[in-house]
């Protein structure tokens, strides 16, 4: 057939975009020209990786796959297919729905799209990727899917049970990485810290990432998504004892109250909870925890969202993110705990925290001035070099602003810089002289 050019557009998470990163490598070594989110469309095939994990995630991918169509409609695209979660989960649905979109696979499925436009997915390059992130970091996915319980999530039922992948696998790619000039990799997962027990029958995450670390040319390793309960103690000294590991460690908490935490089967108490913290603190100095919380879960109390409250501002997490209850159908919360705490309070709550937060990170961002930290540069936008510290994951945390002017930085690479002021999350600061 004639060789089209393929517009993928990425919706959701880290881990959907590296399917869309993999899936672009085929396209390309089959001798299609690949965009990945363009502006605007060029004319020939798009393909939507949507994600279902949210209702607002759901939403948004429903309104670009529709936006779509209306260009189909009007001939301005010719062949239109949809991925990934939304269309893992709600298959029928969407055919039945949208019957525009010419067709649908799942998250795991998605390589027979290749023999849909007359093509074949080539094992043989089945870890390459087309990197859409800056040239000096990737996103390394070392399992898919999720054997925990908890009761509002509904990612086991998209994803399935855990997979591990092989550690050499894994190895393999960063190798490969690094032959490219990738220098720093975020670890990802839906869930980190179950990582090998399906394959070896024992955590195997300490392990994994302490041979990623031994491998020249890895320069930052950040781990993503980790759960609390049963968390794999031995990653700390790792983490600790290996300078190219990250002190940053991203673990969803959820919540502090007993009460909510069995509600949403957790499997973890407040002070086994508050424990992990303190001997994360103890045993990594200086570690950057980033966490996650939820408001107005089922049956949450003014007392249980003040506990939250108390919680956040004993422990002033460097880094955390919050979001209000959603019930997603099929989950064990929506079909046993009725959603009683009504919208506009789920709102209230979820400012307050926001905004105790906030507070505490200017604090935090405050506390570094005058200090100096190894910074890798990203991008430059206007009159700054954008960066970033072994404590800033992309996308999702604080960047490192530093002048232009006066200065003569290259993207990717690292540079010690002297913070000279902060806002709410971000920091100033200059090049220090060596």
């Amino acid at each position: 057939m004639k060789k089209h050019s393929v517009d993928i557009i990425t919706m959701g998470c880290s881990k959907n975009l590296v399917d869309s990163e993999q899936l672009m490598r085929q396209f390309e070594e089959k001798g299609f020209t690949v965009y990945h989110n363009p502006e605007c469309t060029h004319g020939d095939v798009a393909v939507v990786n949507t994600c279902g994990f949210i209702g607002d995630a759901k939403e948004e991918s429903i309104n670009m796959i529709l936006s779509l169509c209306e260009l189909k409609e009007k001939g301005d695209l010719k062949y239109l297919y949809v991925m990934g979660c939304l269309s893992e989960r709600y298959l029928s649905e969407l055919q039945a729905e949208i019957p525009q979109v010419d067709k649908f696979y799942g998250k795991f499925n998605w390589s027979l799209l290749l023999e849909e436009l007359h093509s074949s997915f080539n094992k043989a390059i089945k870890n390459e990727r087309v990197l859409t992130t800056p040239s000096h970091y990737a996103y390394i996915k070392i399992s898919e899917g999720c054997d925990r319980t908890c009761s509002y999530c509904a990612i086991p039922i998209i994803t399935g049970k855990h997979q591990s992948r092989p550690i050499e696998d894994i190895l393999d790619e960063v190798r490969s990485l690094v032959q490219t000039g990738v220098k720093e990799f975020q670890i990802i997962a839906q869930e980190l810290t179950y990582y090998g027990l399906d394959l070896y029958k024992e955590q195997r995450l300490p392990e994994l990432i302490e041979r990623m670390a031994k491998i020249q040319g890895v320069e930052w390793i950040r781990l993503h998504y980790a759960y609390p309960t049963h968390f794999p103690m031995d990653l700390l000294r790792v983490i600790r004892e290996n300078d190219n590991v990250c002190k940053y460690l991203d673990i969803a908490l959820q919540h502090i109250s007993d009460p909510i935490l069995e509600r949403m089967r957790r499997h973890i108490s407040k002070r086994e909870t508050l424990d992990l913290l303190e001997a994360m603190r103890k045993e990594v100095p200086g570690i950057c925890i980033r966490t996650t919380l939820m408001v107005g879960f089922p049956g949450e109390t003014e007392e249980d969202f003040n506990e939250l409250l108390d919680f956040v501002r004993t422990v002033r997490f460097d880094r955390m993110g919050a979001f209000a209850y959603s019930e997603e159908e099929g989950t064990f919360a929506a079909d046993n705990h009725k959603d009683d705490v009504p919208q506009e309070v789920k709102q209230r709550r979820l400012d307050i925290l926001m905004s105790l937060q906030e507070n505490i990170s200017a604090e935090v961002c405050a506390s570094k001035i005058g200090k100096t930290y190894k910074t890798v540069i990203d991008r430059i936008e206007g009159e700054y070099y954008i960066g970033r510290t072994e404590f800033d994951s992309p996308e999702v945390d604080g960047e490192v602003l530093v002048p232009v002017a006066g200065n003569t930085l290259q993207v990717g690479e690292f540079y010690n810089i002297s913070v000279t002021h902060a806002d709410e999350y971000d920091l100033y600061g200059a090049v220090e002289n060596t």
